[in-house]
């Protein structure tokens, strides 16, 4: 089980100026490893962000910032409260965080920092009894897909996994030595097989490492593994 800390909240006075650690931070702009957020409204929204930096690279979280960089400013401890409880509440397994308070511009802002998480999946209750898988994506929470869900669960088994290269996996792989990429209903199709088979076969060629997973033009494809591109598990 993984331990779940809730780091205090610590006051540290910024120097002004554009060379202060925050000030640096909101110049990136968001990307994949950091998020904005105006205010927490609603515990449940902020599980996502959480769960989606846990089940990628982690990132940090900073609150009391406006999508465009300026700086609003939290207005009680209720923010924090409400990032405490969807860790603890909205996201299964709970997840950790440390969290900052820093005054910039005479204006507070606080920094949450999710680690990358040990314990995959982590999922979000977006409604009542409903729990779904997010990942980060650049600057967007993605709904993780029901290969990654078997990715995750490949992962976790102890003794490891086989897998049997047979013609689906040869189709498959000959595909794409001289396409890009494949879309899984391009491989259902190419392979004549349902979609849960093609979605086993793909989990466990990213698991050993063959193939990746890549979000592009708002749906994933997969290609053959390089060590340059950007890798989602």
């Amino acid at each position: 089980m993984e331990m779940v800390k809730y780091h205090s909240v610590t006051i540290n006075k910024l120097r002004q100026g554009a060379d202060s650690y925050i000030e640096r931070l909101i110049k990136e702009g968001e990307h994949q490893l950091l998020d904005f957020k105006f205010e927490i409204s609603d515990s449940r929204k902020i599980a996502k962000t959480l769960v989606a930096f846990s089940n990628s690279d982690g990132g940090t979280l900073l609150i009391g910032v406006k999508d465009n960089g300026k700086i609003s400013g939290v207005r009680s401890d209720e923010e924090f409260y409400m990032v405490q409880a969807a860790a603890g509440m909205y996201c299964k397994p709970e997840i950790g965080f440390e969290s900052k308070r820093w005054v910039v511009e005479g204006k507070t802002v606080l920094e949450i920092t999710i680690p990358k998480g040990v314990n995959y999946p982590y999922f979000a209750q977006t409604e009542p009894n409903k729990w779904l898988a997010y990942i980060r994506v650049k600057d967007e929470n993605i709904l993780a897909s029901a290969v990654h869900l078997k990715v995750w669960k490949n992962k976790s088994h102890n003794s490891g996994i086989l897998i049997e290269y047979g013609e689906k996996v040869k189709k498959l792989m000959e595909y794409l030595e001289i396409n890009p990429s494949i879309s899984i209903s391009k491989f259902c199709r190419t392979a004549f097989l349902p979609k849960s088979a093609a979605e086993n076969i793909l989990a466990d060629l990213i698991y050993f490492g063959l193939i990746e997973i890549v979000y592009h033009d708002k749906h994933f494809i997969y290609k053959l593994k390089t060590r340059k591109s950007g890798e989602l598990i």
